[in-house]
């Protein structure tokens, strides 16, 4: 039996990007582009329609930019997996997408095997994040915070549950913190879910930046 492939949304108002990228994803036999669009809500009608597994989605477009879009279709599917694909590289869009539900933020000029790599992990259901993104953000938000009601809701957390928040602020999936830490990867699935039921959070990529932001993402 043939398995199903990634269906695959690609929305960005640059035509001649939208090509290439079209070109490198179906080189991958898992993979079927299904459509285009060049603007965010343009976006949101096609992936009604077609119902997309992954959206690759740009940030700066006219008529309905990124992130306006982005909650949009969370909304009418929650269980979608859209990555931001961007030249943008400032913080502040990062953790807005992160927060308003994405699965990944990526740089466009990451190379091929990352994308397709960093596709597959969301579908899997890893979050993803560019290396330099990563360091980038890593780097602003390591600041001194004064404490307040809202940023130590972390100290409910046991002290294995800081230890995966850890390694979640590193992008790994439970597989890898399962091996880390000798643990049953079923195990850490339940921790990831206390933890974030915990902070009050709805993905593992909003846990990697509230990490970052209180400094706990030192394993």
């Amino acid at each position: 039996m043939t398995p199903e492939k990634i269906r695959i949304l690609l929305v960005d108002d640059h035509k001649l990007f939208r090509s290439g990228m079209k070109f490198l994803l179906t080189q991958q036999t898992d993979f079927d582009v299904i459509g285009e669009a060049s603007d965010g809500l343009e976006g949101v009608k096609l992936a009604e329609q077609l119902k997309p597994d992954v959206i690759l989605l740009d940030l700066d477009m006219p008529v309905m930019n990124g992130r306006e879009a982005l909650p949009q279709l969370l909304n009418s599917n929650p269980e979608l997996t859209v990555l931001m694909l961007t030249v943008s590289e400032d913080v502040v869009d990062l953790k807005e997408c992160m927060r308003s539900g994405a699965k990944g933020y990526l740089l466009k000029n990451i190379d091929t095997d990352f994308l397709i790599d960093s596709i597959r992990k969301a579908v899997d259901g890893d979050n993803v994040l560019s290396p330099e993104i990563t360091t980038k953000l890593i780097n602003q938000l390591r600041s001194p915070q004064q404490p307040t009601l809202e940023n130590t809701i972390h100290e409910t957390l046991t002290p294995r549950e800081r230890e995966i928040l850890a390694w979640l602020a590193k992008g790994v999936s439970n597989k890898v913190i399962a091996r880390k830490l000798d643990l049953a990867e079923s195990t850490v699935k339940v921790h990831v879910q206390n933890l974030l039921r915990k902070l009050e959070l709805h993905s593992r990529v909003q846990a990697a930046v509230y990490a970052v932001e209180h400094g706990l993402d030192q394993c």
